[in-house]
């Protein structure tokens, strides 16, 4: 089944209460940290997390685009994270900290930028709940989406298939309407989308259209 994660870098950030309420149909509410440092932009951390816990009842899928979050991402899971995404170019001890991340009780997930291919972190895999595959440079949102990453998102649901794995493959940048159905044929099951979930007139309606194409999709090709 198709998840749908509305990002909230493409919501108001003087009205996240509200922006979070209203799109309480979907499965997780994505929220990308930015320290600057890792990427050329700074969003917000955990207390705002935090605060967005007690706002709404949908859970929270933060996405650490910061360095040392071997340090940091314990912080989330205490902020009140169900899922925390470290990135692979960042990680000092990738298994280390996805064993931490769900001791603490979350699900541990790790991302992978454009250029990171997805072979070299096979065996580390059955330590993960999810693998995040960026269709854009991360960083900012609204930026247009990759079609060349859609051979490495096939490429890593074989290899989830391969060791019978139970994961999630994530698709994060540029995911719309128009993209959507792409990345549901080429194996992913969870969909961040920001711009077009935020940008339409009405959210929660989006988030269902959003994942009603993608489950149509993943059933013609046979992924879902």
């Amino acid at each position: 089944m198709a998840q749908i994660n509305p990002s909230i870098l493409s919501a108001d950030f003087a009205r996240l209460a509200d922006e979070a309420r209203a799109v309480e149909g979907a499965d997780w509410l994505h929220v990308d940290v930015m320290d600057n440092h890792f990427v050329p932009n700074l969003t917000l951390g955990a207390p705002v997390v935090e605060s967005l816990r007690k706002a709404t009842d949908t859970p929270l899928d933060c996405h650490l685009m910061i360095e040392e979050p071997d340090r940091w991402a314990p912080r989330y899971v205490e902020a009140g994270a169900g899922s925390v995404t470290f990135h692979a170019e960042a990680a000092a001890a990738p298994v280390r900290l996805a064993r931490e991340i769900r001791a603490l009780g979350a699900r541990a997930s790790m991302a992978l930028k454009p250029a990171t291919p997805v072979e070299p972190y096979e065996d580390l895999l059955p330590e993960l709940d999810m693998l995040l595959v960026m269709t854009v440079e991360p960083g900012f949102g609204g930026q247009a989406f990759l079609d060349i990453m859609l051979p490495k998102i096939r490429r890593t649901r074989r290899l989830i298939e391969k060791h019978g794995l139970q994961m999630w493959l994530q698709v994060d940048g540029g995911v719309s309407e128009s993209t959507i159905e792409r990345c549901a044929e080429a194996g992913a099951d969870v969909f961040v989308a920001g711009s077009a979930v935020y940008s339409a007139d009405d959210p929660a309606a989006a988030v269902r259209a959003l994942r009603r194409r993608a489950e149509e999709a993943a059933e013609r090709a046979g992924t879902g």
